[in-house]
């Protein structure tokens, strides 16, 4: 029987492309993602290792600058840790946001990840971490050294003038040094630059203080006995820990991540796997139809119905077997291309080896054997149960009403029940909904898959008419033949249903959720400009004062993040803005419920209508809090407004916060300007700030694209990895009419022999392949649709101005590529169709 299945191979290895091309690209998915994000894990974790190889010892405190409170580590203490036997240096760290200008004034790198740091040379003028490619560290007050990829991209050179903003004004410093580094923030996409220590202690912490501390071992000591002797040294809050731990800390945090990254990439490989087990079905269903009565003469012969079966899986093993062996090869091709392309695109991985591990080699193979197999076991199993004699006299093909009617009716079931869960998920809403969205959203579309076959022939019967009116004969043999075999036209459409349900979901919960953010936007912002900096940090209190005074400001209002508690300090805590009177209004739209927003002015609050209504307070009441600093005030509530979603529950008069906060924590700053937006507008804002790269300046537009600019990332990244499953679906289609063309050759010479010419048999087949897609993908977009409702409504309580969007542009569009798909399937097989010799074919079997 094995020889028969190699023969089987063998003789159908045209007819199996299509099955070992979905096969080999499903586990080119599966390989590719094991093996790139097993090598990013490798080369991450290898970084760690190195960049704690010579850290014995490394210090944290949580001390920051203006913050007197916490303590750091003084020099004295520096002093006694470096004299410690076994120590064999020890270096003081100070470190954080730095944002280098490039010759246009644009920031250099990513804002988070742009940080400043100290030179700490030892005796020998070096700093151990960090290996100078040209020049020197900075040992002045106006020196500076900056990383190797900062200075390339600013076109850097050792001696030159570079602009530098921290959470201060813009300073000019020469460049000392250009240095290399495996910082974690460089790879990031950010910069590093480099100050003298007494530079970075007054820009980042206190002077003669440091943040952190890394002790170096002298040869032979141990790294857990210097350990236990730092520990008491060090100030009350501080941690310690080994390097090695440090590192072993790192490399899990590495691996969570891209245990993420895996997880997501190895959905969209089932998938596409998913899809291609339809593809496969067909296949060996056509297969064993065209064998029947070569299967019966084996079993008339001896053969028993296992071991029929057993040849049919054994070939659909063979076949797995040899699209895993391409697919893993691809997929390892597919991991190198992901890593360089990620290197062009700015993300910098560390240098290492390709993993390639027997986790992913074992993994490609049983995936694209398995599932080979798995979709081979029902067409085998019938093709076992086909009595000889009824195989012989092709009556087998004819299913029986009793399989129908169950077939049907498991259909139904499935269908109504994940209807019904769908449903009940979207009107519960929160967390449990959307599991409850979820497993109703699988037995709905496994439902809809039984179902495609008794749907294929009214929803088919539809579009016969204007085939034939359109296309003549053409169209009305294309309609007969879409429709011959129920069981394989839904086996073919079931593909790209599946891929255009997942496709029109994302699209339409995506169009959704992008329109309601962004009129959450529109709907509540008034302002021309928001600045913020680039770092995520706070903006310095100077850059309000310079705003106010700058040419053609009209209103200015920061948002200040406050807390304060309800009564005492064992109270509840409650989040408030802290704005400027007058001018908030100017910036933002709020609508007044009660009272007016000008008792701002008086030293009031404005309290929006949800919170005042939760803690029963209204207009006029007084509230008894006590703030960060623990002092007490009395707060008389001078206006209830409709919530605003870029501000707190509470607005606060700046000058009431003011004696309160011993630092300003400005999250933005909002302008109205005379004129509204312009060039000129934008220019004295840029000119009042002193040109700082590290302070980003947005306009209005620029303001809905960060907040709504994700939804339509995440939907291209959706749209990208679910093309392999599209283009399994493809295939698919393909193959089914290169199959059905061999099955109808003697039909198409019948039709060719009564005056049916080529042009018009290549219209019939592409014609058929038309209506299968476009059958598909209506079933597809009629389900994805459905879903996006409900997974939206899920998510209504939680957004504002939530309204279902149906993106009708987009689902047109879908219709219109699935009907090209079905062309370009054709293509081959209307060929084919085509260019057979009347005679020959009205004489095959």
């Amino acid at each position: 029987m094995f020889r028969t299945a190699l023969r089987n191979v063998l003789a159908h290895k045209a007819r199996l492309l299509m099955t070992v091309l979905a096969v080999m690209l499903g586990v080119a998915f599966v390989s590719g993602t094991l093996v790139f994000t097993d090598t990013l894990g490798n080369a991450f974790r290898n970084q760690s290792a190195k960049s704690y190889d010579d850290v014995a010892v490394a210090v944290k405190t949580w001390a920051e600058r203006g913050d007197e409170e916490t303590p750091a580590v003084d020099e004295a203490t520096l002093e006694k840790i470096q004299d410690l036997d076994g120590v064999a240096e020890a270096t003081g760290r100070v470190s954080g946001f730095a944002g280098v200008a490039d010759t246009g004034g644009k920031l250099i790198g990513d804002g988070w990840s742009n940080t400043g740091s100290n030179f700490s040379p030892g005796t020998d003028g070096k700093d151990a971490q960090y290996t100078f490619a040209q020049g020197t560290g900075p040992v002045e007050a106006g020196q500076i050294a900056l990383d190797r990829t900062s200075a390339d991209k600013g076109d850097y050179k050792v001696g030159e003038k570079v602009r530098v903003a921290t959470n201060g004004p813009v300073k000019e410093y020469t460049l000392s040094g250009v240095f290399t580094t495996e910082d974690g923030a460089v790879n990031a996409g950010g910069s590093l630059v480099l100050f003298d220590t007494e530079v970075a202690q007054r820009l980042y912490l206190r002077p003669g203080e440091f943040s952190d501390v890394t002790v170096t071992a002298a040869a032979g000591a141990s790294d857990q006995q210097l350990l236990d002797a730092v520990k008491p040294l060090l100030p009350e809050n501080a941690e310690a820990k080994t390097g090695a731990v440090l590192a072993d800390e790192e490399a899990e945090m590495t691996e969570s991540g891209l245990k993420s990254l895996n997880a997501m990439l190895l959905a969209f490989a089932a998938i596409a796997l998913f899809v291609g087990v339809f593809l496969i079905a067909n296949t060996f269903t056509m297969l064993i139809a065209q064998r029947t009565k070569e299967l019966a003469l084996m079993r008339a012969v001896g053969a028993s119905r296992r071991q029929v079966k057993r040849s049919i899986l054994l070939e659909a093993g063979v076949v797995g077997l040899i699209a895993s062996v391409i697919g893993f090869l691809l997929g390892v091709g597919l991991a190198t291309g992901l890593r360089s392309a990620m290197g062009l695109l700015g993300g910098k991985i560390p240098a290492g080896p390709l993993v390639v591990s027997p986790t992913a080699v074992v993994s490609a193979f049983a995936v694209g054997v398995l599932i080979t197999v798995f979709a081979a076991w029902l067409p085998a199993r019938r093709a076992a149960k086909i009595p000889p004699v009824a195989a012989m006299n092709s009556v087998h093909a004819v299913a029986s009403t009793k399989s129908l009617v169950v077939r049907n009716s498991i259909g139904a079931v499935l269908t109504l029940l994940g209807s019904a869960a769908i449903v009940a998920g979207a009107a519960q809403g929160d967390e449990n909904g959307r599991w409850l969205i979820g497993g109703g959203a699988f037995l709905a579309l496994i439902g809809v898959i039984v179902l495609i076959p008794l749907l294929s022939r009214p929803v088919i019967a539809l579009a016969r008419p204007l085939l034939r009116k359109l296309f003549g004969v053409s169209g009305k043999l294309a309609a007969q033949n879409a429709v011959r075999n129920p069981r394989r036209t839904g086996a073919t459409a079931s593909a790209l249903a599946i891929g255009l349900t997942l496709v029109t979901g994302i699209s339409v919960l995506g169009v959704t959720l992008g329109q309601a953010i962004d009129k959450m936007t529109t709907d509540n912002i008034r302002a021309d400009y928001m600045i913020s900096m680039a770092s995520g940090d706070p903006l310095d209190e100077a850059a309000v004062t310079a705003l106010r005074k700058a040419d053609g400001v009209a209103a200015a209002s920061p948002q200040r993040s406050v807390w304060f508690y309800v009564g005492d300090k064992d109270g509840e805590a409650v989040s408030a803005s802290g704005v400027t009177p007058g001018d908030v209004e100017k910036v933002f739209d709020l609508k007044t419920v009660s009272g007016s927003l000008s008792s701002l002015n008086d030293g009031e609050i404005a309290v929006d209508r949800k919170t005042a209504k939760s803690r029963g307070w209204k207009t006029g009441d007084s509230v008894p809090v006590t703030f960060q600093d623990e002092k007490t005030e009395t707060l008389k509530v001078g206006a209830l407004y409709e919530g605003n979603e870029f501000l707190s529950s509470v607005l606060i008069p700046e000058d009431v916060v003011a004696p309160h906060e011993t630092l300003s924590d400005i999250r933005e700053i909002w302008l109205t300007m005379d004129g509204g937006q312009s060039d000129a507008n934008e220019q004295a804002v840029i000119d009042a700030l002193g040109d700082n790269p590290a302070m980003s300046v947005v306009d209005r537009q620029g303001i809905r694209d960060m907040f709504g600019g994700f939804i339509n990332i995440a939907l291209n990244i959706m749209y990208g990895l679910l093309a392999m499953a599209l283009v399994i679906a493809v295939l698919g289609v393909v193959n089914t009419l290169a199959m059905s063309v061999f099955e109808r050759q003697q039909e198409i010479g019948m039709l060719r022999a009564i005056g049916l010419d080529r042009r018009r048999v290549k219209r019939m087949i592409r014609l058929e392949a038309v209506v299968i897609s476009l059958f598909g993908a209506v079933v597809g977009v009629c389900l994805g649709t459905f879903l996006g409702w409900a997974i939206g409504k899920s998510l209504s309580a939680d957004i504002p101005g939530y309204a279902l969007v149906i993106p009708w542009d987009r689902l047109a569009l879908f219709l219109v590529l699935a009907g090209l798909v079905g062309v370009l399937a054709s293509l081959w097989p209307a060929r084919s169709g085509a260019k057979l010799n009347m005679l020959t074919a009205i004489k095959t079997e």
